[in-house]
């Protein structure tokens, strides 16, 4: 659905990332994995559009990315930014409406469904600017979900989510790509929760692609332990049953 070919980037002199190929399919959640300064969000906007790769091209359905209109773009591609953060005093359904902008439609419906799968329904005619920090998080996942695109490149979504939020977040990723067929990629920092819900891994490291796989090939003392610098004992990550 959504493929890397041999990307990178290089800015001011300086390789950020290099050559770096993976494709995501429908009905995938790929956690995007690494230390900060990996190249994580930097690779995941270019996997959205927002910036270009020195070399290399991201396909989506097999159409280069950079041929597409930015409206086609926005319609396929689903994209919550890092901290991603609302300072302007419209309610919480007019955000989530904003997710509808690429189709050029007033749909209700995927508005209403995207604020209850989100638990939003008792705040949809709340400020943004007047919640919480993890009730934006949601409406702006709520956002993303509302534009029902086939691609999601999520940005740490669990980020300033309580823990039993973030869990069910995640479960509701998990069931939008193997229920809907959608292709889903987060960056996630939590390594137990991207162990129980993602179907494979990409792990980065200065800029590199170090390994790609399942729980079992990634989380293990080797790879992602020797990248981390932690241990992965039997109690340290929660791994698919």
């Amino acid at each position: 659905m959504i493929t890397a070919e041999d990307v990178a980037l290089v800015r001011s002199g300086r390789r950020v990332l290099g050559e770096i190929s993976f494709c995501v399919r429908l009905g995938e959640l790929v956690a995007l994995i690494g230390p900060n300064g990996a190249g994580k969000s930097t690779l995941l906007r270019l996997l959205a559009g927002l910036a270009r790769p020195t070399r290399g091209r991201v396909l989506v359905e097999g159409e280069a990315l950079d041929r597409l209109p930015p409206n086609v773009r926005a319609r396929r591609i689903g994209w919550l930014p890092q901290g991603a953060r609302a300072a302007w005093g419209i309610t919480v359904r007019e955000l989530v409406a904003l997710g509808r902008m690429p189709h050029g439609d007033r749909a209700q419906a995927p508005v209403d469904r995207a604020i209850a799968r989100l638990g939003l329904a008792s705040l949809a005619g709340a400020r943004i600017d007047q919640l919480s920090g993890g009730e934006v998080k949601r409406a702006m996942i709520a956002r993303v979900l509302a534009g029902e695109p086939r691609v999601l490149l999520l940005d740490e979504p669990t980020a300033d989510l309580d823990p039993a939020v973030g869990f069910a977040v995640m479960q509701l990723l998990r069931a939008v790509a193997t229920e809907e067929k959608r292709a889903v990629v987060v960056v996630l920092h939590d390594l137990p929760l991207a162990g129980r819900f993602a179907d494979r891994f990409v792990l980065l490291a200065k800029g590199q692609l170090v390994a790609e796989g399942d729980a079992a090939r990634i989380l293990n003392d080797a790879t992602a332990g020797r990248v981390f610098g932690i241990g992965f004992g039997a109690d340290d990550v929660v791994l698919p049953a």
